[in-house]
């Protein structure tokens, strides 16, 4: 029996010229790299989630407008140099796996837009969530004056907090140069390097004798499990960003060992672990983790406070 001609089949067998000749109005874009997308079976997990947004995100990103245009402006129609950069685009999320936000160089992150590459992971912590808000469940009277982002990779966590939070000084600290020189341009784009500084430091070796108010930490934390089965697009992030051990706990087991003497009395410790979130109660079943809920959706972030690091320090050593 002959195949049916309803099957799909991609259009990249064409190439870019005939391409974007026959593809005219932003509107044919959009529809285009959503039907791409939808055959390639892309994983959506850096920024977006369905082929549709990232259909969206990445032929607006690439005319560079915002995410609320005007919808009038989806039937206008491309300059010859736009359509063949968004079919560009399009060929290479799908033949490279490369995620969306190292392609366009930008990702968002509690709502501002920080520069990304290779060097490091894409920002997309739900922890984004307690900054918007100001830490205010720990922090109801007045902000933290010192913040801490270990393992800050972009900076997007301890830049974001001192945008949102006008009157602390944050350090953001990182064991990779590399990650530190992106966080470096994300200071600089935003305007924060009179509050802002980045440190070369492996978990806290590099930090001194500092104390803060509040450490926040999306450090490594992928198990060796999960490790090996994760989709292609994670192969493009760094893997000193990702891998932790066996059960993703390497270096969380050092954060909270060592946290305590870096907080203030009244200190705070908020930690992403994802879903190494059951390695971790299972490592300390004794310890009374605070596991922190998000209206957007995410999981394994907990919080201990100073006093709840001294009451379980003998678990942590």
């Amino acid at each position: 029996m002959a195949e049916s001609s309803s099957v799909s089949r991609s259009t990249l067998t064409l190439d870019d010229a005939a391409l974007s000749a026959d593809l005219v109005t932003l509107r044919d874009y959009l529809r285009w790299s959503v039907s791409e997308f939808h055959l390639a079976g892309l994983f959506h997990g850096h920024g977006t989630d369905s082929p549709w947004d990232e259909g969206v995100a990445l032929v607006l990103g690439s005319l560079h407008l915002p995410w609320n245009v005007d919808p009038a402006v989806l039937d206008a129609r491309l300059l010859p140099m736009e359509r063949l950069r968004i079919v560009a685009l399009v060929r290479e999320r799908i033949t490279t796996r490369r995620p969306l936000p190292y392609l366009l160089g930008e990702a968002f992150f509690a709502g501002f837009p920080f520069h990304v590459d290779e060097r490091v992971l894409i920002p997309r912590s739900p922890i984004a969530e307690l900054i918007e808000s100001g830490f205010e469940a720990w922090f109801p009277d007045q902000p933290p004056t010192r913040v801490l982002d270990l393992c800050t990779g972009s900076g997007c966590i301890g830049i974001a907090t001192a945008l949102h939070l006008p009157t602390c000084d944050v350090d953001l600290a990182d064991i990779s140069p590399e990650a530190l020189a992106v966080a470096k341009q994300n200071i600089q784009r935003h305007e924060v390097g009179a509050r802002v500084r980045a440190v070369l430091s492996d978990v806290f070796d590099g930090l001194g004798g500092q104390r803060y108010d509040l450490i926040v930490s999306n450090p490594p934390y992928v198990d060796a499990r999960d490790l090996a089965t994760m989709p292609s697009e994670f192969r493009h992030e760094p893997s000193l960003a990702l891998e932790a051990g066996h059960d993703g706990l390497d270096i969380v087991r050092r954060i909270l060992r060592q946290a305590r003497e870096h907080l203030t009395e009244d200190g705070v410790l908020i930690v992403e672990v994802g879903n190494s979130d059951r390695h971790l109660e299972a490592a300390f079943p004794e310890v009374p983790f605070l596991w922190l809920d998000f209206e957007r959706g995410g999981q394994g972030v907990f919080a201990l406070s100073a006093a709840e690091l001294d009451a379980h320090a003998a678990s942590f050593a």
